[in-house]
């Protein structure tokens, strides 16, 4: 064991051993029964129809029926769309596609989403990063800063922040650059904000991608499906690089039955559902002792700075677990709540009060003493 290890570790490219990994929910794991840390829908939609007589087969490299619904609810052509493994292989696959190892650069706008510079890491991208104002907006000077960018990342509505770009916003960026750098729009979370999305302009923008998932209002995360949304040209290149199977068939059959009209309609009556737990959360903790602030999302998260870094473990022991953002230089004493179902949010909002209660008694009895 140890002298292979020590193989591994001599082979190894030198920036991956110092390399920290993306910490997923899962890969932090936790212990509880209230699980607000990932993002995920609260709704275990079923599905049915698996054609498993199929399952010797490789699977098509982009399903037919896959691809056709989702053109459909996305309103653009077959041609401008590419599914993948969730949006995580998709940023993958432009940093390999539009990157030159040991040359190339990518920009991010942080705090984001990690894996935009974990994925220009393993492929040996240097990352620029323009951090995000104090009320998490885009810096005014970007176009300025990206030191010669092959691409640019946005996540809209950002993760972990939950902060929220217009299109108004958003477009003169992609103008400026179209003859420079590639704009890539992250819009895993566009459904809780559909009138926020940049898709319709791009016919009319060849350096703009548009990146989607099933994994958030479509509450599908098990399946790992997403799609890149952008001109014929990124896709043709895109199609080189990506695994000759991306989509295995029971993936295509149950994504493909999540895009059709009745799935559809079920996912915009349930984002409706968790926009409305989200603002009613918002409001229940706004005004508890130990709250910096409680800011605006327009996501499926609500980003939350309280005045300590006690809350994180009070919480998880109470059993409820969720993602601690502290870590982050500009996110300190924040945690970030997924929205879960009714009775988990009122579980937690009565919780976050106890908290305070506890907390404020503990204090006032210190100072007494």
């Amino acid at each position: 064991m140890t002298t292979t290890s020590s193989l591994a570790q001599q082979l190894a490219r030198p920036e991956l051993l110092s390399m920290t990994p993306y910490q997923s929910a899962r890969r932090i794991g936790g212990t509880g029964d209230v699980w607000l840390n990932a993002n995920e829908s609260p709704f275990a939609n079923t599905f049915t129809g698996y054609n498993d007589s199929t399952y010797n087969r490789y699977p098509e490299f982009q399903p037919k029926k896959l691809i056709k619904n989702y053109a459909d609810y996305s309103d653009l052509k077959e041609q401008q769309l590419l599914a993948t493994r969730g949006a995580d292989e998709a940023i993958e696959l432009l940093i390999r596609t539009f990157c030159v190892p040991e040359k190339d650069t990518i920009t991010i706008c942080t705090p984001t989403y990690g894996m935009y510079a974990i994925s220009a890491a393993t492929c040996n991208v240097t990352v620029n990063t323009v951090p995000l104002t104090t009320d998490w907006q885009l810096d005014d000077q970007l176009v300025n800063k990206l030191n010669g960018s092959s691409l640019l990342f946005i996540c809209n509505p950002n993760n972990p922040t939950g902060s929220t770009l217009t299109p108004l916003q958003l477009e003169p960026i992609v103008n400026a650059l179209k003859n420079k750098c590639i704009v890539v729009i992250d819009e895993a979370y566009i459904e809780f904000s559909p009138q926020l999305s940049m898709a319709s302009l791009i016919e009319k923008y060849d350096n703009l991608v548009v990146l989607r998932t099933l994994s958030k209002a479509f509450g599908l995360a098990g399946l790992r499906c997403g799609f890149m949304l952008a001109n014929e040209d990124i896709i043709e290149l895109a199609k080189k690089v990506i695994a000759p199977y991306p989509i295995s068939a029971p993936v295509g059959e149950i994504a493909s039955q999540a895009l059709n009209l009745n799935g559809v309609a079920q996912m915009h009556s349930q984002v409706a559902q968790l926009n409305q737990l989200a603002t009613n959360f918002s409001k229940d903790i706004a005004t508890l002792d130990d709250i910096q602030a409680v800011y605006h999302s327009g996501a499926n998260f609500v980003l939350v700075r309280f005045n300590n870094d006690s809350w994180f473990k009070q919480l998880s022991e109470a059993g409820i677990v969720v993602r601690n953002q502290t870590q982050v230089d500009t996110l300190k004493y924040c945690l970030r709540f997924s929205i879960g179902s009714e009775q988990e949010m009122k579980k937690l909002a009565a919780v976050l009060n106890q908290i305070s209660i506890a907390n404020k008694e503990k204090l006032t009895k210190e100072i007494t003493q």
